[in-house]
């Protein structure tokens, strides 16, 4: 891996001077550089970004104070991307890697034990009119909240419903198409059939497949330059821009806790196999610098509770249950933003042991350039039904190439 990185590193510099001697490098948070094939048949665009977070945690104790403070400096996410096309403009692609501990965690057998670097590798074929073919690993299309990048969320960092539900990457095939129902009214449709066990796992198949189906309207057409896929108004919509949207995803004989995420199930015999299903509704308003964000979720499973095969119960459970996120916020014209969030998860107590879990945040957020430099702050008052309390503060910067 060291020379894998070495290697890497030799390729981009090369390419930054080769660059260097044709045009000037791009504007900020465009890219580190852009590569045009001579004969103009192939791109590549090279983007780099980090975003360092410090958290601190406290607990309530039995006289109501918060005691036993935690805290915590580290990389969130560190990430080098690359972009383009490949001989035609119709077939795009995107590379993204992940260079954080927590961006390469998850190692298991089914990894080979080998950090996870690869976050997405897919190409995009647009093979007739509105009709989009998508093949290899990125994210699934489920909430809302999940497929906005994390580097243009409206708070430091996802709610807590998409902690508990999202469905993350995976690797397969996705069908894309729109079309527009009138003048301003706009439909988008994604069919996505996938491997089921999330990214980067090598060992085969385990359980069966996930099918996934999401629909999103847009009743009075598209958001300023995919504003609907990114947090806060930044472009401050002139005329208001609202986005519906519902997802059904299927994974079929599922072996981990959360669909395609979680840990394994494991019994006495082999993996246990359950099939589960999540929904997703959610909505996206936006329009002059105010933003509001609506989502719910629900997950459920043919048999939650996993069992050997005398019926005597191994202790791994599917995570079911629901939860629904509501996020607002307001840019002012100096590119500050207030925001908050209100989020409460409901998993099933009497299966998986939890209670009712309510989170309230309120946010600040200074954008510099945009999402491309920015510092983000949130203090976060989590009740949890049977357990103490949670007071969480966090700051984190964002810097992107």
């Amino acid at each position: 891996m060291k020379n894998y990185l070495l290697a890497l590193a030799a390729f981009l510099a090369c390419a930054a001077t080769l660059h260097s001697q044709e045009a000037n490098a791009p504007d900020f948070g465009k890219g580190l550089f852009n590569l045009v094939g001579k004969d103009s048949s192939w791109t590549m665009k090279i983007g780099l970004r980090m975003q360092f977070l410090t958290v601190t945690d406290w607990s309530e104790n039995q006289n109501g104070g918060w005691a036993d403070p935690q805290s915590n400096f580290l990389i969130r996410r560190s990430r080098l991307k690359f972009d383009g096309f490949a001989f035609t403009p119709k077939l795009e692609y995107k590379i993204e890697l992940g260079l954080s501990n927590r961006d390469m965690s998850g190692l298991s057998p089914f990894t080979r034990n080998s950090p996870r670097y690869i976050m997405d590798a897919v190409v995009k074929w647009n093979f007739y009119e509105n009709f989009v073919l998508w093949a290899g690993q990125t994210k699934l299309p489920g909430n809302i909240e999940r497929v906005i990048s994390s580097g243009n969320l409206q708070q430091v960092d996802r709610s807590l419903v998409n902690a508990r539900f999202n469905i993350d990457r995976d690797i397969g095939f996705q069908l894309r198409h729109h079309t527009w129902l009138s003048d301003t009214f706009l439909m988008r449709e994604i069919l996505a059939f996938s491997q089921g066990e999330g990214r980067n796992v090598t060992e085969g198949n385990l359980g069966g497949y996930q099918y996934t189906a999401r629909l999103e309207l847009l009743p009075f057409g598209e958001f300023t330059k995919g504003g609907d896929y990114s947090g806060s108004d930044l472009k401050r919509e002139a005329s208001p821009k609202l986005l519906l949207a519902s997802t059904y995803d299927y994974n079929q004989d599922a072996v981990r806790t959360r669909s395609n995420l979680g840990s394994y199930m494991f019994t006495e015999e082999g993996l246990y196999e359950t099939s589960i299903k999540t929904l997703f509704v959610d909505a996206m308003f936006k329009y002059q610098g105010l933003s509001v964000m609506v989502e719910y979720a629900s997950r459920s499973a043919d048999d939650p509770i996993a069992k050997n095969a005398d019926g005597s119960l191994t202790g791994d459970i599917v995570q079911v249950g629901d939860g629904i996120n509501v996020q607002s916020g307001y840019l002012f014209k100096n590119n500050w933003e207030v925001s908050g969030r209100y989020t409460q998860i409901n998993l099933d107590e009497a299966i998986t042991g939890r209670g009712q879990e309510t989170q309230y945040t309120l946010g600040l957020s200074r954008f510099i350039v945009g999402h491309k430099l920015k510092i983000q702050t949130d203090v976060s008052y989590l009740n949890i039904g049977n357990a103490a309390d949670e007071l969480m503060y966090r700051l984190q910067f964002d810097l992107h190439f």
